[in-house]
């Protein structure tokens, strides 16, 4: 089966690749050739890669006829943000492939209500990255029902794994996070630390997708959830990580106001983000309809991420 993976070299697609190739798959990677897979073996040597500018053939209206040239029996389309990107792209697969398969977000469905949150929950998103994504996955969705369009959406959570700073208790990227906790050292968190993050292992978002792949015929015009089988709270999570290096956590919890008046712009920004979410999302439907379930609970998919920063000396434990 001829498989194109668009930026197959990113968090996911450093798992997804080397499964497709082992599966068997004709991969061929769409890239804008910037970054190599944050970690490789010799699996990635089957490859071919293809270097294209999606924002500027997208501009020019000229990427989804890129894509369809290359005759693939299935597409798996990473990294798309806008619906006038996946519109361009479905209507030039329109009738040629066997399946598309879209990576979306939790996002989509703005601030947890009832939790844990189904895939038909209402949308409420906000923000120009959730609400894009809900308007790809609307736009999608209501093609295959309309044209018989055959699109699978998978929407990751928090994606954690080594090479890269998981989302850390306080909600945001900052590592010196972390090396308070590994320090044994006060860490402030907004609030009473209960508000949720959702991370998954990249390796497990892979798995989704070869799921998806595999069980074409129940996954085709449907979402499903990319999370890990929990949730965490923000003071759940920093009480895991100190753990992990031997440490009690010591939290001090300050109302928001007082907490973003002694943090950088950007923390604030990012753990607003999140926290507004407060993702907290169900598996139930992987499991149901295509017998998914992933590797990794919260807690381990974030500290692969957190060992390899220790690792890579990148935090000091």
């Amino acid at each position: 089966m001829r498989t194109l993976v668009i930026g197959g070299t990113g968090h996911i697609g450093t798992y997804l690749v080397p499964r497709l190739v082992r599966l068997g798959h004709d991969v061929t990677v769409l890239t804008r050739g910037e970054r190599s897979p944050h970690h490789s073996d010799g699996t990635w040597a089957k490859v071919a890669f293809v270097q294209a500018d999606r924002d500027a053939e997208d501009a020019a209206g000229t990427f989804g006829r890129r894509v369809a040239d290359l005759n693939p029996d299935v597409v798996i389309d990473l990294i798309c943000f806008t619906e006038d990107s996946a519109r361009q792209l479905a209507e030039a697969l329109d009738g040629k492939i066997q399946h598309l398969l879209h990576c979306g977000t939790i996002w989509v469905h703005g601030p947890s209500a009832t939790v844990p949150t189904r895939e038909h929950a209402p949308r409420r998103p906000f923000g120009e990255y959730g609400i894009q994504k809900a308007a790809i996955e609307d736009y999608l969705l209501r093609k295959a029902r309309r044209d018989g369009f055959p699109v699978t959406i998978v929407h990751p959570g928090h994606i954690c794994g080594p090479g890269w700073v998981p989302v850390n208790p306080a909600g945001n990227f900052n590592p010196a996070v972390y090396e308070k906790l590994a320090q044994g050292r006060e860490l402030s968190l907004p609030n009473f630390g209960l508000e949720t993050l959702n991370p998954v292992h990249a390796a497990d978002v892979a798995e989704l997708f070869v799921a998806a792949l595999t069980s074409r015929a129940t996954a085709l015009g449907e979402s499903f959830h990319a999370v890990a089988s929990d949730a965490l709270t923000l003071r759940g999570y920093a009480e895991g990580v100190a753990q992990r290096f031997g440490k009690e956590a010591q939290l001090v919890f300050l109302a928001w106001d007082e907490w973003a008046d002694i943090m950088p712009e950007q923390d604030v920004a990012a753990t607003r983000d999140h926290i507004l979410h407060s993702p907290n999302c169900s598996m139930e439907k992987a499991e149901r309809l295509l017998g998914y379930r992933p590797r990794y609970s919260a807690i381990e998919a974030a500290l692969a991420g957190i060992d390899w920063l220790v690792d890579t000396g990148k935090i000091t434990a």
